[in-house]
């Protein structure tokens, strides 16, 4: 079993905290749902235009992607999953019924580690940049194939292993605690897909940078998108205002003074084996398949 290196009560809350502002916040994380919904058609071409019958989206957060859906889909079922209860209760602006066409969307407060669904009902199963918080991979996506029907589609994105690099070199100057999450690379992100099962993945990557003016700049924006350090070797007490100057002082810079903060966005899409396909973990027969022909669309 993977060690536990994540507080999920500590990540719960800090999403809770950052639900009213989120949709102020979260720039970032709407252009990677946006580019992760245009993989929607996929679905459409693989099965001749067929409309799915259940669709997820999970750790929804303000539910934006299962409005979209529903736009697409409107006979279509579709479910809101979130693990914090103030993110469910912001996404009802996007989840309630309008007019006669619209139904309702039902928000769940769901781990997506253990869903509440039955096995092999899910056509669609869209996660967008909720997996950087579990740090059992395998066990997710064996979650994810239980509750999806074969030939199902599973669209994921998450933070890869370039994030948050310039804070964590600067925060690694300061003291010997994690103040920032480790990220997957993108090998190791389809290497669990295919470990798992899922057919035909591929993967692509972004890499996004913004500027903040300042190093208080860098720490608000990440606790008011609820991307707090929720680590379970994190510091029991407040880091002390030198900690902060040390690392404020070894933060990258830029020309004109400003702070990168960098994000990489790593998508992925796979399809739902059949049953009975082996999932392979480290203690039983795996199947080698290099990280090269893993098709990796976007690269910078």
């Amino acid at each position: 079993m993977t060690q536990a290196i994540f507080d999920h009560r500590q990540v719960r809350r800090a999403f809770g905290r950052a639900a009213s502002g989120y949709a102020q916040a979260s720039a970032i994380q709407q252009e990677i749902e946006s580019r992760l919904l245009e993989s929607l058609e996929h679905y459409l071409v693989r099965h001749n235009e067929a409309t799915p019958q259940l669709l997820l989206d999970l750790g929804c957060g303000p539910a934006r992607a299962a409005a979209a859906m529903r736009e697409r889909w409107p006979g279509s079922r579709i479910l809101a999953l979130d693990a914090a209860l103030p993110m469910l209760h912001a996404a009802r602006a996007n989840t309630r019924g309008q007019w006669l066409r619209r139904r309702e969307i039902p928000r769940i407060a769901a781990d997506l580690r253990a869903l509440p669904l039955a096995d092999g009902q899910v056509d669609l199963l869209f996660c967008n940049l909720a997996l950087q918080w579990v740090e059992d991979l395998p066990a997710a996506f064996a979650e994810f194939r239980r509750v999806m029907r074969p030939g199902g589609l599973l669209l994921l994105s998450t933070f890869g292993s370039e994030t948050l690099a310039e804070l964590q070199q600067a925060f690694a100057s300061a003291d010997q605690h994690p103040h920032v999450s480790p990220f997957v690379s993108i090998a190791g992100f389809g290497d669990a897909l295919i470990n798992a099962g899922f057919r035909e993945p591929v993967l692509d990557r972004d890499v996004f940078i913004e500027h903040k003016p300042d190093f208080n700049a860098v720490l608000h924006s990440l606790k008011a998108m609820g991307a707090t350090n929720a680590l379970r070797g994190r510091r029991n007490t407040l880091s002390g205002r030198k900690r902060f100057a040390a690392a404020d002082q070894a933060h990258p810079r830029n020309s004109d003074g400003s702070l990168p903060m960098r994000w990489e966005a790593i998508y992925a899409q796979a399809w739902a084996p059949e049953p009975g396909t082996p999932i392979r973990d480290s203690d039983g027969e795996i199947v080698h398949i290099p990280a090269s022909r893993i098709p990796v669309r976007r690269r910078l």
